[in-house]
């Protein structure tokens, strides 16, 4: 079963926790002094917020898969489609290790896919020198104004 995942950016993290803390009637999963996480059940969802983007609002969406298998499902599905498709393969971000791809809607909203391999105590790194984009944040390569696009671009912008 896939969780949906929304990304937000925000200007006051603790503010911006109290208030979905109270939205969501639940804690979240995570905090760390840039970014907290729920995992919530009912509804199934993946809500992120940081503060490492640029404009408050949403920074992406996406799934997060139970399982490789349906990783793979939904990068078939995109293929098949002719989206243009970004594959990061294994990477750190958002203090996880996972391995994703992405797509970006008509609009230029990237969709993140992936699937959670582990937390790490870090944001996220670079990505591995061999990769294509040596440069780019460790989520999607990022635009000049920060949104993630479907394409590879050099910026030093933060992730996620």
């Amino acid at each position: 079963m896939k969780r949906f995942h929304v990304h937000l950016n925000v200007q006051d993290l603790g503010k911006s926790i109290a208030f979905y803390s109270k939205l969501f009637a639940a804690a979240p999963t995570r905090v760390e002094s840039d970014y907290a996480k729920w995992m919530l059940e009912d509804p199934r969802v993946n809500f992120a917020i940081s503060t490492r983007g640029g404009e408050s609002g949403v920074d992406h969406l996406g799934f997060q898969t139970d399982n490789a298998e349906e990783l793979v499902a939904l990068k078939d599905r995109a293929e098949a489609a002719d989206m243009a498709l970004l594959d990061e393969g294994q990477t750190t971000c958002c203090y996880a290790r996972s391995e994703k791809h992405w797509v970006t809607d008509p609009q230029g909203i990237a969709w993140e896919h992936f699937h959670t391999l582990g937390n790490v105590p870090v944001f996220g790194e670079s990505r591995p020198a061999e990769s294509a984009n040596a440069d780019s944040a460790c989520c999607a390569p990022r635009a000049p104004q920060g949104k993630p696009i479907g394409i590879a671009v050099k910026s030093n912008a933060s992730c996620c």
